[in-house]
């Protein structure tokens, strides 16, 4: 499969009252050249203008769907409006829209479905500090996933990653909503149907402001979930990746 020589990239935004953040979280995808998509997950601050105001589209949903029920919404978005990947930022300011092209670099030079940018590689430079407990939790998802995915993942809940077709059209029907859904086990079911995936080393930063919406022990729960999912294949099950996609040719931009 040969691309078009020009595939368009939309970055979505899943965001729940981050009104403090969002301004300058989509000025930065901005300044980067990139058109964004804000999708409101129920906030009750004023996210939404916020975003508006910075030059986002917005999507405003009646209640709290949870973040992959916001990202499904936001790659149907994308794929109605002719834009052939996504790149999914988060809207606390974690996410850096200067390493954006790098995504997109990766994801040409190496004909890959999904490119994740991970914290923990070796060169990423991340500031983000993470507890000794949570650290060993994601160390066995990585495991499962690289194991999955037949490539070295050491980072397997990062949110800051590509996504193009034609697996794009199989996440925006199938994402799971749930927590670890849209991270970890998209990348299980996505790398068991045949899907290229890789991940390259980012710079992430700590949130400047609010706090994760899981609790410890809520996070405890849904790890063990996602892991038993995966041990036992009741994820998703996904359409296989077509042969000759593989080697696919991407100019991305």
């Amino acid at each position: 499969m040969t691309w078009a020589p020009e595939v368009k990239t939309l970055v979505i935004t899943p965001a729940l009252n981050e009104e403090r953040s969002i301004f300058d979280v989509v000025q930065a995808v901005k300044r980067e050249g990139y058109d964004i998509v804000v999708i409101d997950d129920g906030s009750t601050d004023q996210t939404a203008t916020r975003a508006a105001d910075a030059g986002a589209f917005v999507l405003k949903m009646p209640f709290n769907t949870g973040v992959g029920g916001a990202l499904r919404c936001g790659m149907l978005f994308a794929l109605q409006h002719g834009f052939d990947a996504v790149v999914q930022v988060d809207a606390d300011g974690q996410h850096p829209a200067h390493c954006i092209n790098i995504l997109e670099a990766a994801c040409r030079d190496n004909g890959a479905h999904m490119v994740i940018g991970s914290r923990f590689a070796e060169g990423s430079n991340s500031k983000m500090e993470v507890s000794t407990t949570r650290r060993l939790a994601m160390r066995a998802l990585a495991r499962s996933a690289s194991s999955a995915t037949g490539s070295t993942i050491t980072d397997a809940t990062s949110g800051f990653r590509l996504i193009r077709t034609p697996l794009l059209n199989e996440l925006a029907h199938q994402l799971p909503a749930h927590y670890l859904g849209d991270t970890f086990e998209a990348i299980v079911s996505s790398g068991r149907a045949g899907y290229r995936i890789i991940e390259i080393p980012v710079p992430l930063a700590e949130r400047e402001f609010g706090t994760s919406t899981a609790s410890p022990m809520q996070a405890a729960k849904w790890t063990l979930r996602a892991a038993l999912t995966s041990a036992f294949r009741l994820h998703e099950r996904l359409s296989q990746a077509p042969h000759d996609d593989h080697q696919a040719s991407v100019t991305t931009r």
